[in-house]
């Protein structure tokens, strides 16, 4: 075992000097606040488009410091559209105490790093290795489907066991001599080569000691053995104009999906809501809203869906005119139209500003 290690490790390495041609902005970076920034975008997101937003932090925030005394919103808005928007606030949050406790230096140990908000072993690992060349691998789906191929492994990669079992072998395989070049080519290589789906099997390096190959079990590695369950929302979004062309819009504050973006009166139900004409359905949220204020619906959307990692999003947005403003409407702000652009917002939302066309336009 420990001579297919080694072959493992070397035939990565060259692939890695010769043949790895991925081109991304980060690559070879030795600065841990542009690593981190990088590796945190990219938790939930592909590079092609995480680039972008990579670019444009830089930008707006050269360093920790510049980060962590930014407006709160002017981070957000600058995330607006990358989703998984918990990522944004760790964000913050760790900026805010490395510029405290460390004067604005990122801490050089696997430890300190991983004790950050939002870090966990893999982007610790990597923060410590690119940036310090300490010896630590790092274990995401990429490895654990190279590793549980090549070695040909079915051990589940989403138990504990599997967990425990992966990290240990990435670690038992890491060239500590320069862990930044090894782990940069594995995940290279699970991301260009040892693909989900339609690996580059003919292509590979790694062929002749790839169990996976050589027994054709491609495609039933690696296994998982949880399959996750989606829970099902529906929104209804009353976008409720006032005079003067106002509407009414205020930050979600609960523990849930969107945390610290805006939103419009939001009507959350369990089954889907049909509507008619311009007639709303009777209900106890919208009898005490307008509170028998005479209304006027003016455009009902399409049905609007989202797909998040553990849940659907399905819904659909309604401009509702009326002739004074409510008069208890609390936690909202009541902002021009003209302001909507200052203001970040969940992707489902800009879907529909980006082309709030109707389905339905009742005058």
């Amino acid at each position: 075992m420990s001579e297919k290690k080694a072959d493992f490790t070397q035939n990565l390495l060259n692939w890695n000097k010769g043949k790895n041609h991925r081109k991304m902005p980060w690559k070879g970076e030795k600065d841990p606040y542009k690593i981190w920034l990088s590796e945190i975008i990219l938790q939930q997101t592909r590079v092609e488009q995480g680039w972008a937003y990579y670019e444009k932090f830089l930008e707006a925030f050269p360093t920790v410091h510049h980060l962590a005394i930014a407006a709160e919103q002017k981070v957000f808005k600058l995330w607006e559209g990358l989703g998984y928007y918990n990522r944004c606030r760790n964000l913050i949050a760790t900026a805010k105490r490395i510029d405290a406790e460390y004067n604005g230096q990122f801490p050089n140990t696997y430890e300190e790093i991983l004790s950050l908000k939002g870090i966990g072993p893999y982007t610790a690992a990597a923060i410590a290795s690119f940036a310090f060349g300490l010896p630590h691998a790092v274990v995401d789906g990429n490895v654990t489907r190279v590793l549980s191929r090549y070695f040909g492994n079915p051990t589940p990669i989403d138990t504990t066991a599997g967990k425990k079992l992966y990290t240990e072998l990435a670690d038992s395989l890491l060239d500590k001599e320069q862990p930044d070049s090894y782990n940069q080519a594995i995940m290279d290589f699970g991301a260009t080569i040892c693909l989900p789906r339609n690996p580059l099997c003919d292509d590979c390096m790694q062929q002749t000691g790839c169990q996976a190959w050589q027994k054709g079990w491609t495609t039933q590695l690696p296994v998982k053995e949880k399959s996750i369950q989606k829970k099902q929302r529906w929104f209804y979004y009353f976008i409720v104009e006032v005079p003067d062309d106002k509407v009414y819009i205020r930050q979600r504050t609960k523990k849930d999906i969107w945390e610290g973006l805006f939103e419009f009166i939001l009507w959350e139900t369990d089954e889907p809501v049909y509507f008619n004409d311009n007639h709303l359905p009777p209900s106890d949220f919208l009898g005490q809203l307008f509170d028998g204020q005479a209304l006027t619906v003016r455009y009902i959307s399409r049905v609007y869906r989202q797909e998040l990692s553990h849940q659907t999003i399905q819904g659909q947005f309604l401009t509702v005119r009326l002739k004074k403003p409510l008069p208890s409407l609390k936690d909202y702000l009541l902002i021009h139209r003209d302001q909507l652009g200052e203001y970040a917002f969940p992707r489902f939302i800009n879907a529909w500003l980006l082309d709030p066309t109707p389905a339905q336009s009742l005058f």
